[in-house]
């Protein structure tokens, strides 16, 4: 929902940051990987309750993924790349997850129940996007991207504001872990009505 919103802000900086990294001969799937790399030590920072450094791991992971990007529009996008970019992705959306439940043992069935939600949000993104690219849809509302970009109720930056702030309220973990989660089956109801709709037809 905010996802096409932030784009307008941030695009700009991101465009010059990865304008920068692209001259200097660094790949988009390097910095893919290197943000992926720093978003995984937010796991061990949470089971070990170091919230603050757990957030800027999260921070920097999100600018990479940022970056990535930018870099790719200067140097050429490339199927490989855009696959790394969305299972790095969900990867880390589930790991930061797993590291709030190994922080505290209540964290444990809301952090459960908010994965099983993720992962309707992102099989029903990732499937709409699969036959999109088989009837040749498109949609750049969110930026240029590798794959067709199915809005949602709870998109990257919902997640991301998610996030930081079960960093500053960690103890807010279980409420806000159950509601979030809520909201994303409504995201994924949306979005299974959307297909219906849109490949209930012949293509």
């Amino acid at each position: 929902m905010l996802d096409a919103a932030l784009r307008r802000v941030i695009g700009p900086p991101l465009d010059v940051a990865g304008r920068r990294l692209a001259a200097a001969g660094v790949s988009a799937d390097a910095v893919t990987l290197a943000g992926f790399a720093v978003g995984l030590l937010a796991i061990p920072l949470l089971a070990a309750e170091s919230y603050g450094l757990a957030l800027v791991a999260i921070a920097l992971n999100r600018l990479a993924d940022g970056v990535d990007g930018a870099v790719a529009r200067r140097r050429g996008p490339t199927d490989l790349g855009g696959y790394l970019d969305i299972v790095c992705d969900f990867l880390f959306y589930g790991g930061v997850v797993f590291g709030f439940a190994l922080a505290r043992p209540d964290n444990a069935l809301p952090a459960a129940f908010l994965v099983f939600s993720f992962i309707g949000t992102g099989s029903s993104f990732l499937a709409f996007a699969i036959l999109a690219a088989k009837r040749g849809l498109a949609t750049t509302a969110r930026g240029d991207k590798s794959f067709y970009y199915l809005g949602g109720l709870t998109e990257g930056g919902e997640t991301i504001a998610l996030f930081v702030v079960l960093c500053l309220m960690p103890g807010a973990f279980p409420p806000l872990a159950w509601g979030f989660g809520a909201l994303c089956w409504v995201t994924t109801v949306a979005r299974i009505m959307g297909a219906a709709s849109t490949f209930g037809r012949p293509g």
